[in-house]
C-alpha cells in the first residue's frame, strides 16, 4: 500500500496539479459574465437540462431554452435507425436553430452521443475495437489516430460531443461492461484514456478546432470496482484504495484536457456519486482542478437518496453540471426552477454551472459561428478509418496458445470453419452497436463489413485454397486445419452481468461440434470473441492454437492477416498482451494483477507471439454441476439466445427493433424504465382477437431442476384476461390463465406441476412464455425467469 500512497500523493491529492489548459481571456470573462447577467432563472435552468431525441423536440428546445440533447444507444433521429448522415444533420440543424438567444446572442445547443468504438449508432461508420481490445494493444499512439478518426466520423453528422472514453477499471468480470474499460491497472486505462482524449478533442492549435470535438472522460469513479462487479452496485474500498484504483486515471485525462465528465451510477462507501459533493466538488473540481463540466448518467439523479428522475437538487448541489433526464426533463426542468426561486439552489450554484457549459460551448467555438450542422465532408467508414481499425485488430490479438506452432496457417490448405459467431457480424461488434444491447443486428445491416467467416474465406480463396463450413463438426471433405470461431453473446451494461466468469455457451451444439473435430484428428485454432477473460478450459484443451480477439468490431480481415501466412511467411505478428488476468477457474472473479495469492491461468501482460516456444500443457477442467438452476429470460428484451415474437391474425413476426409494430398494425411494442433503463416492455394489443407476445429458443431440458416454475413480473391495467402459455414442440403446449391484475407492478409464479397436468414435455422447452388474449388492451413485463425449488402460492386454478 506504500507504492499506492505515494501515487496517490503525486497524482490526485493536490501536491502535483495539472496545469490549466487554457486560460480564459478577460474578454471572454466579460463576455460570459455579460451573458449570464443578461440570463433569467428560465435561460439557465435550460443550459442544465438534457433531454433525449426521443422525448424532446426542436420546439421543445425553443420552448424551454434547453441547452443540450443526447440520443442514447436505442435512439436515432425521428426514430430512425437507419437515418442518413444527412438526416442527422438535418435533425441538428432543426436544433441549433431552435437554440435560445439571450440580449440578441445565440447560445447554441450542443448533441452527445455515445460514439464508444466508433460512431456506433450509425449504419456504415468504422466500428473499432471495444476498449477490451483497444487496451491489449497498450499503443497510446493508436489510441490518438482512433479518437481523430472517430471525432471526424461523428461530425459528419453535425453532432459535436461523445460520451467516451470510459476511465474504467474493471476488478471483477463478472461485470457487464469490463469490455469498455482498457486494463484491470489503473495507470495504463489513465495512459489510454488520456491519449483517447487527445485524438477526439485535438491538442495545441488544434485544440476543439473544426475537425475536433468533446470527450467525456467516465463514469467518475468506482464504475469498475462494485461489489461483486454489479452494475451501477457500491464500491466497499477504503479511500485510499478507491483514490489509486479509480480516481487516478482521471488526472491524466484532465491533464489531457477532457471538457467533460461524467458522473457514475455507481455509490462509493454506500452513498451514490451523483450526489457526493466530496468526490464531484471537493476532489474532482477544487482539488484535481477540474475546468470543465460534469454531466449525469441516464436519470442517475434519480438513484440518490430521496430524489427521483424528476426532482433532484441534490444532484446539483454535489456537483453535477447538467442532468441527463432522457425521458424526465420536462417535469425536472419546472421542478428545479421552483428550487431556485425557493433557494434550495443557490443563485451562485446555478451561475456556477452555466458560467462552466458556456466556458465549453465558447472553446468548442460555437459563439464564434462553428455550425455542427454545416460540417461539409462525410467521413463514415472513410478508408483510411477502416485502416486504423484494422490495424487496431492486429494489435489486439492475444494468442493464448499456439501448440506446435500450428499458426501461422498457410491459407492455400483445406480450412474447415465451425460457430455461428463466425457468420454472424454481431458477434464481434457487441453491445453499443446500432442500438444500445447490440443483440438483434442482422449482417445486413453492415454494409461492406465482412464476418469473420467471409474474410477467411476471401484470404484462402485468394491463396488457392479452400474453404468449408459446418455447423455440427462434419465436412464433405475432411479439412487440413479448423478454425472455431465462438464467444458471447452481445449485451450492455448491466444485461451482461453473470454470477460467475465460467463461460456458457449459446450456441448449442457447438462444444460437440469441437469435440467431433477432435476426435477426428483435425488441428483447431479457435478464435475466442468475449467482452472479457472467461473460464474456456475445455475449449483451450480441445485446440491447439487459441487466439482472444475480444471484440473486434467491423474490420476483422486484421484476424486473417495475423492468423495467415502471406507467401509462405508471416505476415502479421501476434502484438496483442493481457490487460485482464486470464482465470483458471469460475470462483476467480476477482483477478488482478498485484492481488495476494495472484494465481491466474494466463496472467497480466501475457501473450505468445511467433518467436515463442511455449507449448501449453493440458488446463484441469473443474468436475463440478455445471446446470444452472435459474434462468433470466427476459428483462426488458429477450435475453442471452432468446429471441423475441409476436403473433396475430395467424401471422407470426420476430421483433428486430424498437419500438416493434406489427406489420398489420395489430401489435405494437416498446421499451421503457421501471427499475433502470430499457429494463421492461409494454405491449399493446390494439384489436379483438387473439395475439401473443412470447420469448422462444432452442430446446431447453428442465428435467433436473426440482419444482422448476415460471416466475413473471408484470403488471396490467387493462380488464382483458391474459393467459400464460409454454410449448415443447410440434403439438406440445400448455396454457394457464394467469388471472386478475392489480394494476401495479406484481409476481406471478406459475408451477410446471401445473403444465405437467396438460401433458407437458419438461425436456424440450421451446416457448420459454407466450402472453395471449382474445381482446385488445395493454400490458407491462419486467422480467421472466425459471426457477427450482418451487414454494408458497401459486396463481389460482394451478
Amino acid at each position: 500500500m506504500n507504492l499506492r500512497k505515494l501515487f496517490l500523493l503525486t497524482f490526485v491529492s493536490g501536491v502535483v496539479l495539472a496545469d490549466k489548459c487554457f486560460d480564459t481571456s478577460n474578454e471572454d470573462k466579460i463576455f460570459i459574465n455579460s451573458l449570464i447577467n443578461k440570463m433569467t432563472v428560465e435561460d439557465k435552468v435550460g443550459q442544465i437540462v438534457q433531454g433525449d431525441l426521443d422525448f424532446v423536440t426542436p420546439r421543445d428546445l425553443e420552448r424551454y431554452r434547453l441547452g443540450s440533447v443526447l440520443n442514447g444507444g436505442n435512439t436515432s433521429p425521428n426514430k430512425n435507425q437507419y437515418a442518413s448522415a444527412d438526416q442527422w444533420k438535418e435533425l441538428s440543424k432543426a436544433f441549433y436553430e431552435a437554440s435560445p438567444s439571450v440580449g440578441g446572442v445565440k447560445i447554441p445547443f450542443i448533441w452527445g452521443t455515445d460514439a464508444v468504438h466508433g460512431h456506433n449508432n450509425l449504419i456504415g461508420a468504422t466500428i473499432f475495437p471495444h476498449n477490451i481490445g483497444l487496451g491489449a494493444t497498450r499503443n497510446p499512439e493508436l489510441m490518438k489516430q482512433i479518437g481523430s478518426a472517430v471525432a471526424l466520423e461523428v461530425l459528419s453528422t453535425g453532432v459535436v460531443w461523445t460520451f467516451a472514453p470510459a476511465l474504467s477499471v474493471p476488478r471483477n468480470d463478472r461485470w457487464g461492461r469490463t469490455y469498455e474499460g482498457f486494463a484491470e491497472e489503473p495507470e495504463l486505462v489513465g495512459q489510454l484514456g488520456s491519449a483517447f482524449v487527445k485524438g477526439l478533442q485535438g491538442e495545441s492549435d488544434e485544440f476543439l478546432d473544426e475537425n475536433h470535438i468533446l470527450a467525456t472522460s467516465k463514469h467518475f469513479a468506482g464504475d469498475g470496482g462494485t461489489f461483486d462487479g454489479i452494475d451501477q452496485g457500491d464500491v466497499r474500498l477504503s479511500k485510499d484504495e478507491f483514490y489509486y484504483l479509480h480516481v487516478s486515471p482521471y488526472t491524466p485525462a484532465i491533464d489531457a484536457c477532457t471538457q467533460t465528465i461524467m458522473s457514475s451510477f455507481n455509490s462509493f462507501q454506500g452513498k451514490k456519486l451523483h450526489g457526493d459533493k466530496s468526490l464531484l466538488t471537493d476532489l474532482l473540481k477544487d482539488e484535481m482542478d477540474f475546468d470543465g463540466f460534469i454531466v449525469g448518467d441516464w436519470n442517475g439523479h434519480g438513484q440518490v437518496k430521496g430524489c427521483s428522475n424528476e426532482s433532484c437538487p441534490e444532484a446539483f448541489n454535489a456537483g453535477v453540471d447538467i442532468y441527463m433526464a432522457p425521458d424526465s426533463w420536462k417535469n425536472l426542468h419546472r421542478n428545479l426552477i421552483r428550487q431556485v426561486n425557493s433557494g434550495e439552489i443557490s443563485a451562485e450554484r446555478l451561475d456556477n454551472a452555466v458560467r462552466k457549459i458556456l466556458e465549453v460551448k465558447l472553446r468548442l467555438g460555437l459563439f464564434e459561428g462553428r455550425k455542427p450542422h454545416e460540417f461539409q465532408d462525410n467521413y463514415l467508414g472513410k478508408d483510411s478509418h477502416r485502416d486504423i481499425a484494422r490495424q487496431a485488430v492486429r494489435e489486439s490479438l492475444v494468442l493464448l496458445k499456439n501448440n506446435n506452432n500450428l499458426l501461422p496457417l498457410n491459407p492455400s490448405l483445406k480450412i474447415g470453419v465451425i460457430g455461428a459467431a463466425a457468420q454472424e457480424i454481431r458477434y464481434q461488434t457487441g453491445g453499443w452497436t446500432l442500438d444500445w444491447q447490440g443483440k438483434n443486428n442482422k449482417n445486413s445491416d453492415f454494409p461492406n463489413v465482412r464476418s469473420i467467416y467471409q474474410s477467411i474465406q476471401a484470404f484462402v480463396k485468394d491463396a488457392g485454397g479452400t474453404v468449408e463450413f459446418s455447423k455440427n463438426g462434419k465436412f464433405d471433405e475432411k479439412p487440413d486445419v479448423v478454425i472455431s470461431v465462438f464467444g458471447e453473446e452481445p449485451y450492455a451494461e448491466g444485461f451482461g452481468d453473470i454470477p460467475n466468469v465460467d463461460f456458457k455457451s449459446n450456441e448449442s451444439g457447438h462444444l460437440k461440434a469441437l469435440e467431433k473435430v477432435s476426435t477426428d484428428n483435425i488441428p483447431v485454432l479457435s478464435i475466442f470473441i468475449s467482452g472479457r477473460p472467461l473460464v474456456v478450459n475445455k475449449y483451450l484443451n480441445l485446440s491447439d492454437a487459441f487466439v482472444a480477439a475480444w471484440l473486434p468490431g467491423s474490420e476483422v480481415d486484421g484476424i486473417s492477416e495475423v492468423i495467415f501466412k502471406r507467401d509462405g511467411k508471416v505476415n502479421s505478428d501476434f502484438l496483442g498482451r493481457l490487460t485482464f488476468s486470464w482465470p483458471k477457474n469460475k470462483f476467480q472473479s476477482t483477478l488482478n494483477v498485484g492481488d495476494d495469492n495472484y494465481d491466474p491461468l494466463f496472467p497480466f501482460g501475457y501473450g505468445l507471439d511467433y518467436s515463442s516456444k511455449v507449448n501449453v500443457p493440458y488446463i484441469p477442467v473443474m468436475d463440478e454441476d455445471n446446470l444452472p438452476k435459474e434462468f433470466e429470460i427476459f428483462r426488458g428484451q429477450a435475453l442471452d439466445a432468446n429471441k423475441e415474437f409476436i403473433s396475430s391474425r395467424g401471422k407470426v413476426e420476430f421483433i428486430e427493433e424498437n419500438p416493434f409494430t406489427m406489420e398489420n398494425g395489430s401489435v405494437k411494442t416498446s421499451l421503457f424504465q421501471y427499475k433502470k433503463q430499457d429494463d421492461s416492455k409494454l405491449i399493446e394489443y390494439l384489436e379483438n382477437g387473439l395475439s401473443g407476445f412470447g420469448i422462444t429458443g432452442e430446446p431447453l431440458n428442465l428435467v433436473y431442476l426440482e419444482n422448476p416454475y415460471v416466475e413473471v413480473v408484470m403488471s396490467s391495467d387493462s380488464s382483458i384476461p391474459i393467459y400464460l402459455n409454454v410449448g415443447c414442440g410440434d403439438s406440445c403446449q400448455a396454457t394457464v390463465d394467469l388471472g386478475e391484475f392489480s394494476g401495479d407492478w406484481e409476481t406471478k409464479n406459475i408451477p410446471f406441476s401445473c403444465f405437467d397436468k396438460q401433458g407437458f414435455d419438461r425436456s424440450k422447452l421451446t416457448i420459454r412464455s407466450m402472453f395471449l388474449s382474445p381482446q385488445a388492451g395493454n400490458f407491462k413485463i419486467h422480467t421472466v425467469k425459471i426457477k427450482s425449488n418451487f414454494s408458497g402460492r401459486s396463481i389460482k386454478g394451478c
